[in-house]
């Protein structure tokens, strides 16, 4: 009777540590992921649709705070900074935060620096403004090396401004065309459409309110497929003209940095798992402003990541943007 009575403690006591260990973390004060570019862009439109699964779920108030600059490193770099209690949270496409110290915004930074969730994979789209004489983007590539056709981006280290220096690298590097830098996605597409740039090569998910509007003409995106939307004709890929260009996987994501308790990243991950997974909301955005819906985390979202990342980095030095070499944050560049 006492082996049982012992042999029932220890397994209580067994059982105990177990359910403290696995259990959930509640906070008990509002969430801040801090957005790093401006309002209605990329980052901003999917944050703000997977914030609310998020409170739901953790139970307490998800508070998006945009603080754009710097493309995007003075936001981010505020969440370094931030107490690590688990409480600031930052958004991006992760080949930004992997890459913000190759190019010198973040002195010392890596994808290494947070636990990664990831939710869509974006794809940049060369559009130009509806009244523009470009009738495909072929046209457009042969006014691009007459230099005189403006660009709107978000920067060099947005999507937008890397997959121009992509196009002009795929073309021979002969490109004139002349960027002109805004705080967000949704300014340089809003740009676009004005007339004020005659061009943008933001993300699909930023350009396709203004071109259902008529505003702007889809020309190609930079995909080796097709990228078909409700209610746009299907945009061609722009391998059609530059067929050797390399193209990979955009993903976006919330960010955690690394430091807090680990029962919040325990808690992330099967809040992730559970409810971000298999979101209608999140996968009707996908399918409406032409992303790919792909949530992941952990492992496997950085498995996922890489590649991107790897393209970016070693794509700055190739152009002579990197400060810093990728091999010091951990990115081999495949030798030429």
């Amino acid at each position: 009777m006492l082996r049982l009575i012992s042999a029932s403690a220890c397994t209580a006591a067994l059982l105990l540590t177990a359910t403290s260990v696995s259990a959930d973390w509640q906070p008990d004060k509002p969430i801040n992921i801090i957005v790093p570019w401006s309002a209605g862009g990329s980052t901003d439109q999917v944050t703000r649709v997977v914030a609310p699964i998020l409170e739901e779920a953790l139970g307490t108030p998800i508070v998006v705070v945009n603080q754009p600059g710097a493309s995007g490193s003075i936001g981010t770099k505020a969440a370094l900074d931030a107490p690590r209690d688990g409480y600031t949270w930052t958004a991006n496409a992760i080949a930004n935060n992997a890459t913000y110290s190759v190019t010198g915004l973040i002195e010392g930074t890596s994808i290494d620096d947070y636990q990664i969730y990831l939710h869509v994979a974006n794809v940049p789209v060369v559009s130009v403004n509806a009244d523009a004489p470009y009738a495909d983007f072929g046209e457009l590539l042969e006014a691009m090396k007459g230099g005189d056709v403006t660009v709107g981006t978000a920067g060099v280290n947005s999507s937008g401004g890397m997959a121009l220096a992509a196009i002009k690298e795929a073309s021979g590097g002969e490109l004139g065309a002349r960027a002109v830098t805004y705080d967000g996605g949704n300014p340089a597409v809003l740009a676009a459409a004005s007339g004020e740039v005659v061009a943008t090569t933001q993300l699909a998910v930023e350009q396709t309110e203004m071109i259902k509007a008529g505003k702007l003409r889809a020309l190609a995106v930079l995909s080796d497929k097709a990228l078909t939307v409700e209610g746009i004709d299907p945009i061609p890929p722009i391998t059609d003209w530059l067929t050797e260009m390399p193209v990979a996987p955009d993903y976006f994501g919330v960010f955690i940095p690394k430091g807090a308790p680990q029962e919040v990243y325990d808690t992330v991950d099967k809040v992730w798992a559970e409810h971000v997974m298999n979101s209608e909301a999140l996968a009707a955005y996908a399918l409406e402003r032409g992303a790919d819906f792909d949530p992941s985390y952990g492992d496997k979202a950085r498995e996922r990541a890489m590649p991107v990342v790897i393209a970016e980095a070693c794509a700055r030095v190739t152009r002579g943007e990197a400060v810093v070499d990728p091999s010091e944050i951990g990115i081999s560049c495949p030798a030429e």
